[in-house]
């Protein structure tokens, strides 16, 4: 069931809070790493990226699974509220999909002599941005509302597979991306001051995912109501 346009604007209500608290949250992670978070020895200044582009791309893979996770409950429960929540999802997923891209390459030069290397992790993130540019095309190519969201959930499904692959690929492959710093079964490897600012960064990028998504499902389900109306 699609939500009324009542409960449609009180969702982009609540998801501009939430987004202002993350981008008020992303103003204090520019503080503390610039300020607070002593630089790397070897990587200098550059290595403050490492506190937005891991982040970042968290948020995408999150994005992109859930986009999975809901186009699957889409398929088994034909509720048209997953189907909205697939495409925000996806659609924020590709807004940090953005920002990975972008500032891999600033941190990547410094780091490896070079803007880009087609190694595993890096070919992969591209994989799944032009999965998710098809996904796009193939909403915007079907006009009945059933099919579209049918066909999109099959393909949103790539996801489940695509984002856990994408984590493992510096496990399975020759990669210059390193093996986490923080997710060890040992002790993590970054100092308490480091990890404290990286951490939060995290945090961070979630609330902004969450104030994202709610916004677009919010406009998607004022957009789907709009299509019930005109047919």
């Amino acid at each position: 069931m699609i939500p009324d346009a009542a409960a449609a604007n009180r969702q982009i209500s609540r998801g501009r809070v939430v987004t202002l608290i993350g981008l008020l949250g992303l103003a204090a992670l520019y503080v503390m790493a610039l300020q607070f978070t002593p630089p790397e020895r070897f990587q200098g200044l550059a290595q403050k990226i490492f506190y937005i582009h891991p982040p970042a791309a968290y948020a995408m893979q999150m994005a992109f699974l859930f986009t999975g996770v809901s186009s699957l409950l889409y398929l088994l429960l034909h509720d048209e509220r997953f189907d909205l929540f697939a495409e925000a999802s996806a659609e924020v997923g590709m807004v940090f999909g953005l920002i990975v891209v972008i500032t891999g390459p600033i941190w990547g030069r410094p780091a490896w002599g070079t803007w880009w290397e087609w190694e595993p992790r890096l070919t992969f993130t591209v994989m799944e941005l032009v999965l998710f540019g098809g996904y796009f095309a193939l909403r915007g190519a079907i006009r009945d509302p059933a099919d579209r969201a049918k066909y999109s959930a099959v393909m949103g499904l790539m996801a489940l597979v695509l984002v856990p692959f994408n984590h493992l690929t510096v496990y399975l492959f020759a990669s210059q991306h390193p093996e986490p710093v923080v997710v060890k079964t040992s002790k993590p490897e970054l100092p308490l001051e480091m990890l404290r600012t990286f951490l939060t960064g995290f945090a961070v990028f979630t609330v902004i995912y969450l104030g994202f998504v709610m916004q677009r499902y919010g406009i998607g389900a004022r957009r789907a109501l709009q299509e019930v109306t005109d047919a």
